[in-house]
């Protein structure tokens, strides 16, 4: 049976450029939707965050506008109240990738926060590389690949093909404008990532590149689970 690791932003905000800490958290359906494949394909699952803080579902993501109405909101409610591994969390460092099959990092905001400069989830993701085990990330969560950058600038993920939140969904999100960095940018600066993204903005789109599987927004997280079920077999 495989077993995945959910690497989740412990941030319950989003630190602007004017200081202001926009509320967040991780994005439901990123999380909700993959754990429901995965639960469906027999995985086991498993949670890590920074200091193995219980992770916050970012406020919008449980609404009715995000969720086709009341009645979605209430489902993603009820989904994400049921995922119970999500909600007890073991400290990053005290992860065994041994134990594992794959990684797989959700997105939202908080990962901008935490994750992208976490030096421990750095040592993971980058560990986790190395071994051979798939790598798997979608909208923000690829924040988490800037902690992997060395002293020296280097990346283990330079030159590979991903995709992530582009600028142009951040700037339709509507908060591009106030924001310290943007995703893209930084992937593309100080990953050395040969980024890609699909022609429509909020539509589903993966990259696969060797062991890395990224999905570019909200939209793409179920595709994107899909395709580690269809590689973990």
């Amino acid at each position: 049976m495989a077993k995945v690791l959910f690497l989740i932003t412990a941030a319950d905000h989003w630190t602007l450029a004017d200081g202001f800490e926009q509320p967040a958290g991780f994005w439901a359906e990123e999380a909700v939707g993959p754990y429901g494949v995965f639960k469906k394909a027999g995985y086991e699952i498993a949670a890590a965050t920074p200091g193995g803080i219980p992770p916050t579902a970012d406020a919008l993501s449980l609404t009715p506008d995000f969720n086709g109405g009341e009645e979605g909101a209430e489902r993603m409610k009820t989904a994400l109240h049921e995922a119970t591994e999500l909600a007890n969390p073991v400290r990053i460092e005290d992860v065994d990738i041994v134990d594992y099959d794959a990684v797989f990092v959700p997105g939202g905001w908080g990962p901008m926060e935490d994750l992208s400069n976490d030096p421990a989830a750095g040592r993971l993701l980058s560990d986790w590389l190395a071994s051979g085990k798939l790598v798997t990330l979608v909208c923000h969560g690829p924040a988490a690949l800037l902690s992997t950058v060395d002293a020296d600038g280097k990346s283990p993920f330079a030159g590979y093909r991903l995709t992530g939140l582009s600028n142009s969904e951040e700037i339709q999100n509507g908060l591009a404008d106030r924001a310290k960095w943007l995703l893209e940018d930084r992937l593309v600066a100080d990953v050395g990532a040969d980024y890609r993204k699909g022609e429509e903005n909020f539509a589903p789109y993966i990259e696969v590149d060797r062991t890395l599987i990224t999905g570019q927004n909200p939209a793409s997280a179920v595709p994107l689970a899909h395709e580690v079920v269809k590689t973990l077999g």
